[in-house]
């Protein structure tokens, strides 16, 4: 029998969106590399995590749901080791997330929190932000108008409307970047790091980036990347992670999204191998 018991839990449909067969294939590729290593992993639903017959010592998940975080959060203070802490999920929130990566000095666009129900545009004039973007503030994205692009305050005040009318609270407004968009993966503790042009590649959720366009090839510091992607797994406590910057012209680097747990989608069979080797790491830190 197996010494090192792990209970592998997929994330849910409804939090993949036009990602469900990538988000199924990294998570599947790392219970077998899991596997291969020695450890017993019995998969599990986010639906089963809430029955409570989840009982493995260890819990390596995509989560997403709110109360299958909550529920995470709770048996990581009960002392079970949740890959990625459910904690960790939860910053990853837009407006938890702007929040941390302002107050660790993470090169963030400016930004603005707001409540849904509030007249921004005088704001929105006074902070010189004119294109920018409107993002739920309380939880991940599900659905295309989640995140909304929009090219003057007037605009922006009919999209927070709208959120409103949708029973969406709050919203983070951040100001649109000019620059490359460029799309990273990355797992804490080894050296694992990747990135990529999405627009160059195809590589869309939304078609967002479409917005940006097609790189302009901006020669920037691929380590300082690196690193700032890396500070923010730290700080946001999100082990295996990936997102979105911006090189602006004269080659600044700046986070405009952090996820915990991507498809990994270009790159899944040469991050598999590094994000097993990061839950193992994390198991015998723990045992030590």
């Amino acid at each position: 029998m197996a010494e090192t018991k792990i209970a592998g839990i997929m994330r849910a449909g409804a939090y993949s969106p036009n990602h469900i067969g990538n988000d199924a294939a990294i998570f599947n590729a790392v219970v077998d590399q899991l596997r291969k290593r020695g450890c017993e992993v019995n998969v599990y639903n986010e639906e089963q995590l809430a029955a409570g017959i989840v009982n493995e010592p260890i819990i390596v998940n995509m989560c997403r749901e709110q109360k299958s975080i909550a529920l995470l959060q709770q048996l990581e203070d009960e002392g079970r080791l949740v890959i990625n802490s459910g904690y960790g999920i939860e910053n990853c929130t837009r407006e938890r997330m702007t929040r941390i990566l302002i107050g660790s000095n993470i090169p963030y666009p400016p930004s603005l929190i707001v409540n849904t129900d509030e007249v921004v545009k005088g704001q929105l004039v006074k902070e010189k932000f004119t294109q920018c973007w409107i993002k739920r503030g309380d939880f991940h994205a599900m659905h295309k108008e989640d995140v909304s692009y929009v090219r003057h305050p007037e605009e922006a005040q009919e999209v927070l409307q709208e959120y409103f009318l949708r029973g969406i609270k709050r919203a983070v407004i951040n100001r649109h970047l000019v620059g490359d968009l460029i799309k990273f993966y990355g797992v804490q503790g080894t050296p694992f790091f990747y990135w990529f042009y999405p627009f160059d590649m195809g590589h869309s959720k939304y078609g967002h980036e479409a917005i940006n366009g097609k790189s302009q090839g901006i020669e920037f510091d691929k380590d300082k990347l690196k690193a700032i992607c890396q500070s923010a797994s730290e700080v946001l406590d999100v082990k295996i992670y990936g997102g979105d910057c911006i090189i602006s012209p004269d080659g600044q680097i700046s986070i405009i999204d952090f996820n915990d747990w991507p498809s990994f989608a270009p790159c899944r069979m040469e991050a598999a191998p590094h994000i097993a080797k990061c839950v193992m790491n994390t198991i015998k830190a723990r045992k030590s």
